[in-house]
């Protein structure tokens, strides 16, 4: 009888904590983690910040190494494009021709930066690995005209790190201010002006006509020097070859509450997938953030070795721009009014209350980790479907950790 194998396609974050959770709990059998970048893996958000404003020359920061993985008995397979599921007769098939059993599945194959759709995008970098960080530093030299499209996570942090190189840095963003995703106004703001006060211009409502060989023209005649273009739109789900194999598709693989896909031998985790989020009426979310990757690796994993655990992690992500930190738990969105508390003069919190009274997101921003402690007790309270007094939020002398008590 051939031993029953667990194999892991993709390299990344998720990826590299789902070979070690197999280990954690206990599975003996053969595990196979399938990658198709060459190194080994690694961490990717220091990519925008620390690989580009560091003196020192970049260098990966690695979840799994070599040695790691020979202790864990992980069968690595690096440079190995996975091109096709075969569902029926549990098998994955390689671009080298290789056929790969599996007894149970997980796709964590992450996701990839959007394309520009412009004449003339060609000269636009994208950020996705270690290679393009390399590439964007080097071009990040004094004086340079910097043209960032895009005024998300990625792009700001890259607009941060490129200042910080003394570049000249226009950032151009479509929408009417820049993180219009999940980030409240008030906070964008501040984030805006401290992007100002290192002498970042921040273009918002402004629509590209076209991108010449050193410029970018915009759709109202204005000229945005441009040396360099790198494009920041956002991140696509890499989810061609589950959808290939006829796999639900759905924002991203669709999973259920168990990280489970149509196809009970197969799961999906990390930027990949979407599934329902019981704290929050089942919606259907696809996270692009680290520590989901990591969370939701110990759940599937868990699940796949027989387990039947929801995945009900309160949503987290953090960026860091200058001396600013920025985080959000919970999904502000659902929110019909807003709290706010000041833990420090310096720092900012927006408490998000259902109508109801449910507290269901936090976004705060302050310096250093003003605001770390506070956040994570909020998340916490979203996590326990808290309904807590709007004064006691309001109140920066009121200890939260009271709240979960109750």
């Amino acid at each position: 009888m051939t031993e029953a194998s667990m194999v892991i396609v993709g390299g990344g974050k998720a990826g590299a904590r789902a070979a070690v959770a197999f280990r954690e709990n206990a599975w003996k059998g053969p595990v196979t983690l399938i990658s198709d970048e060459t190194l080994a893996p690694y961490d990717r958000p220091p990519l925008s910040k620390a690989a580009i404003t560091d003196d020192a020359e970049p260098q990966p920061t690695y979840l799994l190494d070599e040695g790691m993985m020979a202790s864990l008995e992980v069968n690595f397979l690096r440079g190995a494009a996975a091109t096709a599921i075969y569902r029926e007769a549990k098998t994955l098939a390689l671009a080298d021709g290789k056929r790969i059993p599996y007894d149970r599945l997980l796709i964590a194959t992450g996701a990839e930066p959007r394309q520009l759709l412009l004449a003339g995008s060609e000269r636009a970098l994208l950020l996705r690995d270690i290679a393009d960080a390399v590439r964007i530093r080097n071009e990040f030299s004094e004086g340079r005209n910097i043209a960032i499209i895009g005024g998300g996570f990625i792009g700001l942090e890259l607009a941060s790190s490129a200042a910080k190189r003394g570049c000249r840095v226009t950032v151009i963003e479509a929408q009417p201010r820049i993180l219009m995703r999940g980030v409240p106004a008030e906070i964008a703001t501040r984030i805006a002006a401290r992007h100002a006060e290192a002498g970042v211009t921040i273009l918002v409502g402004a629509s590209i006509a076209h991108i010449g060989p050193d410029k970018i023209v915009l759709s109202d005649g204005r000229e945005i020097a441009a040396d360099i273009i790198i494009a920041g739109i956002g991140a696509a789900p890499r989810f061609k070859l589950a959808e290939q194999s006829g796999l639900a598709i759905e924002n991203g693989i669709a999973c259920n509450t168990y990280l489970q896909t149509s196809d009970p031998h197969v799961f999906a985790i990390g930027d990949c997938c979407s599934f329902p989020h019981p704290i929050f009426g089942n919606e259907r979310l696809r996270l692009e953030a680290w520590r989901n990757a990591s969370d939701q690796a110990i759940v599937a994993v868990e699940n796949m070795l027989g387990g039947q655990r929801q995945y009900e992690a309160v949503p987290w992500f953090w960026s860091d721009q200058y001396e600013l930190n920025l985080q959000i738990a919970g999904l502000p969105h659902l929110g019909a009014s807003v709290v706010k508390r000041v833990p420090k003069d310096d720092a900012l919190i927006l408490c998000h209350v259902s109508a109801e009274g449910r507290l269901m997101g936090a976004s705060g921003i302050g310096q250093g980790n003003s605001i770390a402690r506070d956040v994570r007790l909020l998340e916490m309270l979203i996590g326990k479907k808290a309904t807590p007094d709007a004064a006691q939020l309001a109140d920066p002398s009121f200890p939260l950790k009271s709240l979960l008590k109750s």
